[in-house]
């Protein structure tokens, strides 16, 4: 696993065995990026992440490898948090990023209690933890948070999160191989 551009490419990414992370593939953070991005390499400068069930953080730092001010890791597990911090440390990366150690709702609280404006929302829980993905972004679409983001839900191909949750509708799906990415916004 490693960073795939911007300013600490090709840098290798360390995860953990024996936890239930599954990070996202290099070749599927490749594809999403390039989708938001759209050929402008600088479309994410300046821009705030969340990386929900963050895992190894690999999402999230990859958006500040491009550019991004700021990102938030929201992970329940102590371990794969400090594994974050060892990812970000790895890199020499010591500001632009905020790591809660929170099961997901939790997370958004906090964020929510702190008045937080995000411009993409990276979600990407266990695949057999299937309520998670109904829990996290019905909250999503009632949170302030979300209201400018694009959500990014990562799952199954043969599971589908829904076209509409709440305010949030799903606005692109792309399949890669077993995995498939959903991106929402809120309507307007």
């Amino acid at each position: 696993m490693r960073i795939i551009a911007g300013k600490y490419r090709s840098r290798p990414l360390r995860s953990l065995r024996g936890l239930d992370l599954r990070p996202t593939s290099d070749r599927l953070r490749e594809t999403l990026f390039d989708v938001l991005t759209a050929g402008n390499p600088e479309a994410l400068e300046g821009s705030v992440w969340l990386d929900l069930f963050a895992g190894t953080g690999a999402v999230g730092i990859e958006a500040l490898s491009r550019g991004a001010i700021m990102a938030y890791f929201v992970e329940s597990s102590k371990r794969a948090a400090e594994l974050i911090q060892l990812n970000l440390k790895t890199l020499g990366i010591s500001a632009g990023f905020e790591i809660l150690q929170k099961e997901a709702l939790r997370g958004i609280a906090e964020l929510e209690r702190k008045h937080v404006s995000l411009n993409f929302i990276f979600l990407d829980p266990p695949y057999r933890l299937k309520s998670a993905y109904a829990d996290a972004l019905d909250r999503l679409g009632k949170s302030e948070i979300s209201r400018n983001a694009y959500v990014v839900v990562e799952h199954e191909r043969k599971f589908d999160p829904g076209t509409e949750i709440g305010s949030l509708h799903r606005v692109r799906k792309l399949d890669q191989g077993d995995a498939t990415l959903s991106l929402y916004q809120r309507e307007t």
